[in-house]
C-alpha cells in the first residue's frame, strides 16, 4: 500500500503508540478496532484529545459480533474515520486518507510566512518551503545549504550581502514556532518538544531558548501561543524585510569573486551578533 510514500511504524499496543506520538513527528495513527477494548479506553482517550491534530484511523479488520459495540465506543472518543480493509475499495480509500496533506504545523507556519511576504520568486520561494519543512529536524546551517545545493558559507555570504537576518537566526526562529505550535497540543510535554525537534535533552532545548529569548521553555509555552509567536515572527524577521525578499535569490549559482573570503568572515561576525530575539 505505501511502498515509497511512507515509512510505517508498527507498535503492538496502544501504550507503545502514544508513546511513539509523544517522542516523535507522525502523519497519522492507524488502530485496528478490535484492539481498541475497555481495557485501552483511557490510553486512546489520551491518544484523541491530548494530540488532536495526528488524524487517527480506525481499521476494521473482520467482521464479527462485538463489531458495533466497538464501533460505538470509538465514536464516543472522538474518533471519525473508519476504513473498511475488508473489501479492496476500503484499501484505496484508506490510501487516500494517509496521503491527504497532515502536517498541520508545516502547513499553519507557511501560511503565516508566505501571507507576510511580497511576491517572491519560485526559487525563493522553494527555499523558504525547504527552510520551513526541514526546520524540525534541522537544527544546523549546513544541513539546509545541503539539501538546498548551496555551500553553507555561501548561503551566509548572501544573506549578509543583502543585509538580511542570517539564515541561522531565520532556522533558528522557524524552529521557535514548531516549538509554539506543539506546546499548543495538552499530551505533549516540554521533553516530548525538545525530543521532537531533535535537541539531545530537554536542558539542551532549555539553555537555547535561555540563550535566544532570555526566558524558560515554561515561560515561552505561557508567553507565546502559536498566533502570537507568528505574528512576532513575521513583524521581527519578515516585515522590515519585505523590499529585500522580493527580488533576493538564496541559492542562485554566482560566481566567485576575490571578495569571498572576505564575505564569509563578515558573515561569520555579524551571525555571532544576531543570536537574540526581541519578542
Amino acid at each position: 500500500m505505501s511502498a515509497g510514500c511512507f515509512a510505517i511504524l508498527h507498535r503492538s499496543s496502544l501504550p507503545e503508540a502514544l508513546r511513539v506520538v509523544r517522542e516523535r513527528p507522525v502523519d497519522a495513527v492507524l488502530v485496528s478496532v478490535h484492539e481498541c477494548r475497555d481495557e485501552q479506553a483511557d490510553v486512546l482517550d489520551s491518544l484523541v484529545k491530548g494530540f488532536p491534530e495526528v488524524p487517527m484511523v480506525a481499521l476494521v479488520t473482520r467482521h464479527d459480533p462485538a463489531l458495533p459495540a466497538l464501533l460505538l465506543r470509538l465514536g464516543a472518543t472522538g474518533i471519525r474515520q473508519v476504513v473498511d480493509v475488508t473489501n479492496p475499495a476500503g484499501w484505496g480509500q484508506l490510501r487516500r486518507v494517509v496521503a491527504e496533506p497532515t502536517s498541520r504545523s508545516t502547513a499553519r507556519i507557511l501560511a503565516g510566512l508566505f501571507d507576510g511576504m511580497p511576491e517572491l520568486t519560485s526559487d525563493t520561494r522553494l527555499f523558504l518551503e525547504t527552510l520551513v519543512r526541514l526546520a524540525p529536524s534541522t537544527p544546523a546551517v549546513r544541513s539546509l545549504a545541503i539539501q538546498s545545493h548551496t555551500r553553507p558559507s555561501t548561503l551566509m555570504s548572501r544573506f549578509h550581502r543583502a543585509g538580511l537576518p542570517s539564515p541561522k537566526m531565520y532556522l533558528a526562529a522557524v524552529r521557535l514556532l514548531y516549538a509554539a505550535h506543539f506546546f499548543e497540543w495538552d499530551g505533549l510535554s516540554i521533553a516530548d518538544v525538545a525530543y521532537r525537534l531533535e535537541y539531545s535533552s530537554p536542558q539542551s532545548f532549555g539553555r537555547h531558548l535561555r540563550a535566544m529569548m532570555g526566558i524558560t521553555p515554561g515561560e515561552f509555552r505561557r508567553r507565546f501561543p502559536f498566533a502570537l509567536a507568528m505574528h512576532r515572527f513575521v513583524e521581527v524577521m519578515v516585515a522590515p524585510y519585505q523590499s529585500v525578499w522580493r527580488t533576493f535569490h538564496p541559492v542562485e549559482t554566482v560566481s566567485k569573486s576575490p571578495g569571498t573570503a572576505g564575505n564569509r568572515r563578515r558573515t561569520r561576525k555579524a551571525e555571532g551578533s544576531r543570536e537574540g530575539f526581541e519578542w
